[in-house]
C-alpha cells in the first residue's frame, strides 16, 4: 500500500509543478500574450501574430515539433497560415522558435512605406497536402499510418503553391523569393498596403520649440478626445487589382459564419476580413474608403446588406463601392435576386471569391420611409412611433403578411432551438397563415389605409380588391424567393433601376400560394407614395416587422446602391473601366503659420490660402503632379517658384508633414491628400533647425543652398518598431569627400570632379534608389562621385544595398572601392546592415566578398548578422556567421582571454 501511496503522491506533486510551471508562464515576461482569432487594430499589434482557433482536428501534430512539445492544453489552429499548436506551446512556437504568421502589415515610418511593395513567400511545412508539387508535377504522397511525423512538403501561405521536401524540389534560393499572392491576387489586399502608424506623440517636429501661447494648451486639450488612426490604408492605384473587404457575422446560419470567416482569413489577408460583431462595417469601410475599384462582400442575411448600405451612405462614400452577396441563414430575397442564391450550400470559397471578381454591377433603387404620427386619428398604448428601419432595399408592406412575420420573430426570440431549419421556418409561416386564412382578421384593411401613389388616390381600387395585405416591392423576390408581381396588367417589366417602385395586393388565400408559383395582384408602379393609417398596424420593412401607431408614411426615392449581381454562364468579361480622375483643391501653407501651427491641422487648414484646383489622373506620383501646380501658381502670378515649395502630407499622421522631393517619384497625389491637396511655400530666409538636423546639414561654406534645406519632422527611435529603417533623405544633398580623395587627385580633371562633388547629387541617389543603373554611369562619367551622400548619410551604395540592385552594387564596388564600409549618419550603418536587413542575400554574398567588414556595429550595436536575426533569415544569419569566423582567422585575431 505504501508504494501506490508513493506513486500517487508522485503523480499530485507533478501535477502541481507542471500548473506553478504553466502559471509562471503565464504571468511573467513574453508568455502574457493573447490569444486572437481576429486581427488586432490597436496599438499592440504586432506583425507576424497567430489567428488562433479551437479545433478537434485529427491527424495534424503540433507544429513545434516532438522535441519542443509539452502535449498540454487544448489544440489550437491558425486560420490564416493553417499550423496546429497546443494551446500551451504557443509561447514555445513564437517566442523560441520563432515561428511566425504571414505579414498582414508593414510597420514601418509614415516616410518608408512606399519603399518595399513586394511580398515574400511565407512557407510552412506540412506533414500532409493535397494537390502536386510544383516543381515537378508528381503528386505529393499520402501516409498511411496516422503516426507518421515526416514532413512531405513546403507550402506558401499566401499563394498556397506546394513543393516537396527535397532539394530537387525545394532549394534555398525559393526562400527570399517574391510571392504573387497566388489565383486571388487581382482581390487580395497585399500587406504593404497596410500601414501601422507609429504610437501617438511620437513625431518629432523638425522645427525649433517656439514659445507656446496661452490659446495653445486649451487647444490641445480640446483635440484629446479627437481619434487616432492606428493604420492607414495605402493603395497603389491600378485597374488590375479589384480589392474585396469581406464583411461576416459569425453568428449568421448556425455555426456557417465563424467556419467561413476562418476560410476567407486562409485564403486573403486576414485584415481584409472584418467581423461585425466586432464594432459593425464603419471600422473597416473608414479605413478603405480610399482604395480604388474597392468591392464589398456582405456574408450574412438581407439584413447585414442593408447595414453595409446604410453605412456607406453614413460615412459618404464617393464612388460608393459595388455590394456583392454571400446569404447565410433565411429569407435572403436581395441575393437571390442578384443571382448569388437563398444561402450557403457549402460551395468552395474560392469559387465564391472567383465569381465575386468577376461580378456584373447594376444599380439598386433604395427608399426612405419617413413616418410622423397621425393627428387625426385616435392614438392608442399598443405599437410603436417608428419604424424598425427607414430606409427599404427589399420590400415594404403592411397587413396580414407582417402580421405572421411578427409572429414568427416573436416566437424565434421565445424558442430560438425551435427555428434553425428553413423547413421548419417556411412549415411555420404556412401554419400561421393557415390560421389567418380561418380568422380573416385583416379583411377590413383598407378601411383603415388611404393609399396615394405619384398623387393619385388608390384607395377605391383597395376597397375593391379587398386586400389583406399592401406591398411595395423594390426586388423580384419575397417572402424567400417567392413571385409575387403579376405581368398581366401590361405595366413595364420591372427593374431594380428604374426608378418605379411596384405596389400589389396580397389575400390569405393567395400567400400560401405563392410558395407554389402563384402571385399577388399587381395595382401600379410609381416614384412617390403616401400612406395615412387609422389603427395600429403590424408592418415589415425588410422582413423587420412591427406594429406602427396611426400614422401618415412618405415613401420617396432615396439614392441608387451599386451592387454585385453574379454573371450568368457564357456572358463574355466587359473590358475593366478606366480609374477616374482624382480633383482636389490646392492650398498653400506659408512657413510662419507652419512654424505656428505644425501641431494642429485644424489650425493649418484654416490657415492655408486657397490657390487653385486640380483634376490629374489617380496614378499620378507627385512628380507628375508638379507640373500643373507650377502652372496654377504661374497663372496666379504667384512669386513662389517650383524650386520653393513642396507636398505636405495632411491624411497619413496626426500631423502634417513635408515629402521629401527625391521621394515624389514613390509616392502618389492620392497618398498625402484627402479632400485638398497642401503644399508649403518654402522660401524666404532660413528655416530654424534642431540640432539633429544641424549635424546632418553642411556647414555654411560649403555650399550657398544649405540655407534652403528643409528640416524634416523625424520619428523618434521609441516610436519606430521597424529595426532596418532609416529616414529618408531631405530635399537638398550634398557630397562629402573623403580626405582620401582630397589629396589624391587622379586625373587632369581633378578639379573639375572636387567641384562636382561639392554640389549636390540627388539624381544620383534617386538612380540608385530606382535600379537606374545607366543614368548612374552617365553621372558618374561626368565626374559625380560616388561618394555623394544625402543629409542622413546615405550614400548610392546604402541605398543600392537597401533596394535589392546588383547591378548598381557591382558598379560601384567595381569603381569605388573604398565606400563599401561607409556609415550613415542616422543608425550608424553600413551597406552591408542595409543588405542583411532585408534580406538580399546575393548582395550580402557580394559584399562580403568585396571586403565588407561583418563585425561593423550600428548605432544600436548590431552587426549585420544580428540584423539578418531580427528579420528571420537565420540561413543568412548562419552564413554571416561563418564568415565572420573566416574574417576572425585570416585575420590572425585572437580572443583576449
Amino acid at each position: 500500500m505504501s508504494s501506490v501511496r508513493r506513486k500517487r503522491e508522485l503523480k499530485r506533486n507533478r501535477s502541481i509543478y507542471y500548473k506553478n510551471k504553466a502559471y509562471r508562464r503565464r504571468s511573467t515576461g513574453p508568455a502574457e500574450r493573447t490569444l486572437k482569432g481576429t486581427p488586432d487594430w490597436g496599438e499592440p499589434a504586432a506583425i507576424g501574430d497567430h489567428l488562433w482557433v479551437s479545433t478537434s482536428v485529427s491527424g495534424e501534430f503540433c507544429y513545434v515539433g516532438d522535441a519542443e512539445c509539452l502535449k498540454r492544453g487544448g489544440r489550437l489552429k491558425c486560420s490564416a497560415c493553417n499550423i496546429v499548436c497546443h494551446e500551451e506551446c504557443v509561447n514555445i512556437l513564437m517566442d523560441r522558435l520563432r515561428f511566425t504568421c504571414k505579414p498582414s502589415f508593414r510597420d514601418v515610418g509614415v516616410r518608408q512605406y512606399r519603399e518595399q511593395t513586394t511580398v515574400q513567400h511565407h512557407w510552412v511545412h506540412r506533414r500532409s497536402e493535397k494537390g502536386k508539387c510544383q516543381q515537378c508535377a508528381k503528386s505529393f504522397q499520402s501516409k498511411l499510418s496516422f503516426s507518421s511525423k515526416e514532413i512531405v512538403a513546403i507550402s506558401c501561405s499566401w499563394c498556397k503553391v506546394a513543393f516537396h521536401n527535397k532539394d530537387s524540389c525545394f532549394n534555398i534560393q525559393r526562400i527570399g523569393e517574391e510571392c504573387n499572392l497566388g489565383v486571388h491576387n487581382n482581390i487580395i489586399v497585399p500587406p504593404s498596403w497596410i500601414v501601422k502608424l507609429p504610437r501617438k506623440g511620437s513625431f518629432k517636429s523638425s522645427l525649433r520649440k517656439v514659445p507656446k501661447k496661452k490659446g495653445t494648451n486649451k487647444k490641445r486639450v480640446s483635440n484629446k478626445d479627437k481619434e487616432y488612426k492606428t493604420f492607414v490604408i495605402k493603395p497603389i492605384p491600378t485597374t488590375i487589382v479589384t480589392p474585396v473587404i469581406v464583411f461576416i457575422n459569425p453568428k449568421s446560419g448556425g455555426n456557417q459564419g465563424l467556419k467561413l470567416m476562418q476560410k476567407f482569413q486562409w485564403l486573403l489577408n486576414p485584415r481584409q476580413v472584418f467581423d461585425l460583431t466586432q464594432g459593425g462595417p464603419k471600422f473597416g469601410l473608414e479605413l478603405f474608403r480610399k482604395v480604388p475599384n474597392l468591392r464589398v462582400l456582405a456574408c450574412g442575411g438581407d439584413g447585414t446588406v442593408g447595414w453595409v448600405l446604410s453605412v456607406i451612405d453614413q460615412i459618404k462614400m464617393k464612388p460608393a463601392p459595388p455590394v456583392g452577396v454571400l446569404p447565410l441563414g433565411t429569407g435572403n430575397d436581395l441575393a437571390r435576386a442578384l443571382g448569388w442564391g437563398g444561402g450557403y450550400t457549402d460551395e468552395p470559397i474560392s469559387k465564391i471569391l472567383t465569381n465575386i471578381s468577376h461580378s456584373d454591377t447594376v444599380l439598386l433603387d433604395r427608399w426612405c420611409l419617413d413616418v410622423e404620427t397621425n393627428p387625426n386619428a385616435e392614438q392608442s398604448n399598443d405599437g410603436k412611433d417608428k419604424l424598425p428601419l427607414s430606409v427599404v432595399n427589399n420590400y415594404y408592406s403592411l397587413g396580414v403578411d407582417a402580421h405572421i412575420a411578427l409572429e414568427f420573430h416573436e416566437a424565434r426570440e421565445a424558442h430560438p432551438e425551435k427555428f434553425n431549419s428553413r423547413l421548419r421556418n417556411k412549415m411555420f409561416y404556412g401554419q400561421m397563415g393557415g390560421k389567418d386564412l380561418l380568422r380573416r382578421k385583416w379583411k377590413a384593411l383598407a378601411d383603415y389605409v388611404t393609399l396615394e401613389c405619384d398623387g393619385n388616390d388608390i384607395t377605391p381600387k383597395l376597397k375593391e380588391l379587398r386586400v389583406h395585405a399592401i406591398v411595395f416591392l423594390n426586388i423580384g423576390s419575397y417572402g424567400g424567393g417567392t413571385k409575387p408581381w403579376s405581368k398581366t396588367m401590361g405595366t413595364s417589366e420591372p427593374n431594380t433601376e428604374d426608378g418605379l417602385i411596384e405596389v400589389l395586393g396580397l389575400t390569405t388565400y393567395q400567400l400560401p400560394l405563392l410558395q407554389a408559383g402563384g402571385h399577388g395582384t399587381s395595382i401600379t408602379q410609381c416614384r412617390s407614395a403616401k400612406i395615412v393609417t387609422t389603427k395600429t398596424i403590424p408592418m415589415q420593412v425588410d422582413g423587420e416587422a412591427c406594429k406602427l401607431k396611426p400614422s401618415v408614411i412618405n415613401l420617396s426615392h432615396l439614392n441608387k446602391a451599386t451592387m454585385l449581381a453574379k454573371r450568368k454562364s457564357g456572358k463574355v468579361i466587359p473590358p475593366q473601366a478606366a480609374l477616374q480622375n482624382l480633383k482636389y483643391a490646392v492650398y498653400k501653407i506659408s512657413m510662419p503659420d507652419y512654424e505656428q501651427h505644425h501641431y494642429d491641422k485644424d489650425k493649418l487648414a484654416e490657415a492655408a490660402i486657397n490657390v487653385g484646383s486640380l483634376e490629374i489622373i489617380i496614378t499620378a506620383d507627385l512628380e507628375q503632379a508638379r507640373t500643373p501646380i507650377n502652372k496654377i501658381l504661374e497663372e496666379r502670378k504667384d512669386h513662389t517658384s517650383s524650386t520653393e515649395w513642396c507636398f505636405v502630407d495632411s491624411c497619413t499622421a496626426e500631423r502634417f508633414f513635408r515629402i521629401d522631393k527625391a521621394q515624389e517619384n514613390l509616392h502618389y497625389v492620392m497618398d498625402i491628400a484627402c479632400d485638398n491637396l497642401y503644399i508649403l511655400e518654402c522660401g524666404g530666409g532660413t528655416v530654424p533647425q534642431t540640432p539633429e538636423d544641424e549635424t546632418a546639414n553642411p556647414s555654411p561654406s560649403s555650399n550657398h543652398k544649405a540655407s534652403l534645406v528643409i528640416p524634416e519632422m523625424r520619428i523618434s527611435d521609441e516610436g519606430s518598431l521597424d529595426s532596418p529603417s532609416d529616414h529618408p533623405p531631405v530635399l537638398n544633398k550634398q557630397t562629402v569627400e573623403t580626405p582620401d580623395e582630397a589629396r589624391s587627385p587622379t586625373s587632369p580633371g581633378h578639379k573639375m570632379r572636387s567641384v562636382l562633388d561639392e554640389r549636390p547629387n540627388e539624381e544620383l541617389i534617386v538612380a540608385a534608389k530606382s535600379g537606374n543603373l545607366t543614368t548612374l554611369k552617365e553621372l558618374h562619367v561626368q565626374g559625380f562621385s560616388l561618394r555623394t551622400r544625402d543629409s542622413s548619410g546615405q550614400s548610392p551604395l546604402h541605398y543600392a544595398a537597401r533596394f535589392g540592385h546588383k547591378d548598381i552594387i557591382k558598379y560601384i564596388i567595381n569603381n569605388s572601392p573604398n565606400t563599401i564600409n561607409d556609415k550613415d549618419i542616422n543608425l550608424g550603418q553600413t551597406a552591408l546592415h542595409k543588405a542583411a536587413a532585408y534580406k538580399w542575400r546575393d548582395i550580402c554574398c557580394m559584399l562580403v566578398a568585396a571586403g565588407a567588414k561583418l563585425d561593423a556595429t550600428d548605432h544600436r550595436g548590431n552587426t549585420p548578422r544580428l540584423l539578418a536575426l531580427q528579420s528571420d533569415d537565420t540561413d543568412l544569419a548562419a552564413y554571416l556567421l561563418s564568415q565572420e569566423h573566416f574574417q576572425l582567422v585570416s585575420s590572425n585575431e585572437g580572443t583576449p582571454v
